[in-house]
């Protein structure tokens, strides 16, 4: 049964199945309607030959004699009585004339009293069988019949003809049905292909780009084969994009873990620096002093590194943050008075609407969005610059008239470990390029988004927290 899994095989033997049941019902409904057709007509001759047969000039005594004259070649008739007697009108080749006892006592079971019913089917001894009809006529009892031969050969040739022409239209319908059926089948084995192609392709690893699709012309979705194609072009767009993504995250991952060693790389070689000085110059109480007060300010430079990348991780990994009220309006006037502090050469404007801001979150980290969005406009415009930090019902933005950001960098400054300088050398003093990606990360954690505007004179970055 193997052979007729495949959808082409059964779809064609249904079709042939189909035409074949078509042909033995339409060859058993016309040899029944030609039987009766044909055992109609040959009852109206029985019934016309019976008629004939009465018909003839009474005998000496008064009794009506049968008349064997106008019979048609081949017509039975008998006289069942004391003397019973039969013939057959014989035909153009002889025949049998006069029928013999056998006969005539199966002709005694025919009912006499038929007359009116119609003709009976009776098959006699010697003769094959006959349509017969019978009457009383005084003590005798007249049976008239007529063979059925012509019908039965008529029935027979009209078998024959039914089966080779069936037969040949099972042939034709095969033949037919195999080749419309893989005619009709052929754009779904094109969408198959589409689907062995991709999925030879090496997709455990690396970027995934230019995956076949299944062509246009395949996917109307009025049509079967077109709502598959469509299905199928729909996955492939979802899993292309998937692994676009996947790719991106372990490129991602690499250079994060690349930035993570080049930044702890420095704080490690400076420590390790000092403390070997230490060790080569015991005596040198100065030396000493300072190695172990440059190892203490790296180890704070790479403790708060470490930190930031933590916070990264655990919100990478989908850490709940908490979910409580937060004053917004409070945290954002804390933040910028702590700023006017640090930085009291730079003009810090706040401006809050007459009704307290209060949004759900966390209010350590929400805390933390603020700071590295204030230290990064302190940090990187010169004094003099104004700062305007403003809060409205949806978040808060930072506005400063700075140079701002350097064209180049305004599509990546949420990266991690970006900064000005595209060589991501360090100078002294300078962060590890994490600031943005923090106030990102938090901000998302919080399922809200960050935004970025910048040309000289106008940068705005904005927080929407809901």
């Amino acid at each position: 049964m193997s052979r007729f899994r495949s959808l082409t095989a059964r779809l064609t033997v249904t079709a042939v199945a189909l035409v074949a049941l078509v042909s033995v019902l339409i060859g058993a409904a016309t040899t029944l309607v030609m039987r009766e057709t044909l055992s109609g007509r040959l009852d109206q001759e029985v019934e016309s030959a019976l008629a004939r047969a009465l018909g003839g000039p009474p005998g000496p005594n008064g009794q009506q004699r049968i008349n064997l004259d106008s019979q048609a070649p081949g017509t039975l008739v008998a006289v069942l009585g004391a003397t019973s007697e039969g013939r057959i009108v014989p035909d153009r080749r002889g025949g049998t004339e006069v029928v013999d006892a056998d006969v005539l006592d199966r002709l005694e079971g025919v009912d006499g009293d038929g007359r009116g019913r119609g003709p009976s089917e009776v098959r006699l001894p010697g003769l094959g069988r006959y349509r017969l009809e019978s009457t009383t006529v005084g003590d005798s009892v007249v049976v008239v019949g007529l063979p059925t031969d012509e019908v039965d050969e008529a029935v027979a040739t009209l078998l024959l003809v039914e089966l080779v022409l069936g037969g040949l239209a099972v042939v034709v319908a095969g033949g037919a049905a195999s080749l419309v059926v893989r005619r009709q089948l052929a754009p779904l084995r094109e969408v198959a292909g589409t689907a062995h192609e991709v999925a030879t392709l090496p997709l455990a690893s690396g970027e995934v780009v230019g995956t076949p699709r299944v062509p246009e012309r395949l996917t109307d979705e009025q049509t079967e084969v077109g709502q598959v194609g469509a299905a199928l072009n729909t996955l492939l767009d979802h899993v292309e994009t998937s692994l676009a993504v996947r790719h991106r995250s372990e490129q991602q991952v690499r250079q994060f873990v690349a930035d993570a060693s080049h930044e702890l790389r420095t704080p490690l070689a400076t420590i390790q620096g000092y403390a070997e000085l230490a060790e080569r110059r015991p005596d040198d109480a100065a030396a000493v002093r300072q190695a172990v007060s440059k190892v203490g300010v790296e180890s704070q430079r790479m403790s708060a590194l470490v930190e930031d990348l933590l916070l990264l991780a655990r919100l990478d990994a989908g850490r709940p943050l908490d979910h409580e009220p937060v004053d917004l309006t409070m945290l954002l006037l804390e933040a910028v008075t702590d700023a006017r502090v640090v930085a009291p050469d730079h003009h810090w404007r706040l401006e809050l609407p007459d009704e307290p801001v209060e949004v759900t979150g966390d209010a350590r980290r929400l805390h933390q969005v603020v700071t590295n969005l204030l230290t990064n406009a302190r940090k990187y415009t010169p004094p003099g610059t104004t700062v305007t930090v403003t809060a409205d019902d949806r978040g808060f933005s930072v506005h400063d008239d700075g140079p701002g950001f350097p064209p180049d960098l305004v599509h990546h400054a949420f990266e991690r470990f970006t900064r000005g300088d595209a060589a991501r050398t360090r100078e002294v003093g300078s962060s590890a390029g994490l600031g943005l990606a923090i106030v990102q990360a938090i901000v998302a954690a919080h399922g809200g988004t960050v935004s970025l505007r910048s040309e000289p004179g106008d940068t705005l970055l904005r927080a929407d927290l809901s």
